[in-house]
C-alpha cells in the first residue's frame, strides 16, 4: 500500500499544531495558576471519600498525621505517565517518613482499564476513582496532571499544574513532611 506524502504531511502538521497549542495553553494556565498557588497555601484540603481500585471507600482525612501528595491524573495523559514512575520512587523513599501518595483517576476509563494501567505502570501507592465534584472542590481540575501537597495537619502547602520537575516535587514533599504533627504509631 502506497502512502500519499501530502496526506502524511497534513496529518503531521495537524498533530504538531495541536501539540503546540496544547502545550502553550497548559503553560499559560500553569503560569497563571502558579501565581494563584499562594491563594490555596495554608488552606485546609477539602475532605472527600472516593472508592479505591480494590473497592474500599477511602477518606482523605484518614491520612491526617501523614503528608499527602494528591495527584489528579488520567490514563490518556502523557505527562501523567512521565510522573508516575517518579511517584513510585518517591513513595518508596519518603513513605517511611510519613508520605502517602494518592492518585485520583479523572478519566472515563473503566475501573478494569485503570487497574490494568496502574499494574502496567507498577504503581505502589493508593489510586482512587475520581469524581468531577471532588475536582471542583479543589478549584476545578482543568489541567492534568494537577498535584497538591498537603501537610500532616491537612493544610495545602503547594499546588502544581502540568508536568513539573522531580526536584520540585521533592522540595514540596519535604515541605509537607516538615509541617504539621505526625500521628504516633499505635502500639
Amino acid at each position: 500500500m502506497k502512502r500519499n506524502p501530502a496526506a502524511l504531511f497534513f496529518v503531521a502538521a495537524v498533530v504538531a499544531a495541536m501539540l503546540f497549542v496544547g502545550f502553550h495553553a497548559a503553560r499559560r494556565v500553569g503560569g497563571d495558576a502558579s501565581a494563584d498557588s499562594l491563594d490555596v497555601a495554608g488552606k485546609s484540603a477539602p475532605d472527600f471519600t472516593l472508592q479505591s481500585l480494590d473497592g474500599k471507600n477511602i477518606q482523605l482525612s484518614s491520612y491526617k498525621g501523614q503528608a499527602v501528595l494528591l495527584n489528579f491524573w488520567a490514563t490518556w495523559c502523557g505527562p501523567c505517565k512521565i510522573e508516575m514512575p517518579w511517584f513510585v520512587e518517591l513513595q518508596k523513599e519518603y513513605g517511611p517518613q510519613g508520605l502517602q501518595i494518592v492518585g485520583v483517576a479523572m478519566d472515563d476509563a473503566s475501573k478494569e482499564e485503570i487497574t490494568k494501567f496502574v499494574k502496567e505502570m507498577g504503581v505502589n501507592y493508593t489510586i482512587l476513582l475520581g469524581k468531577e465534584s471532588v475536582g471542583q472542590e479543589y478549584g476545578g481540575v482543568n489541567v492534568l496532571p494537577t498535584t497538591f501537597f498537603i501537610d500532616r495537619d491537612g493544610k495545602i502547602v503547594a499546588r502544581e499544574f502540568g508536568l513539573q520537575s522531580r526536584g520540585l516535587f521533592v522540595d514540596n514533599i519535604k515541605k509537607a513532611l516538615s509541617q504539621g504533627r505526625a500521628v504516633q504509631a499505635q502500639k
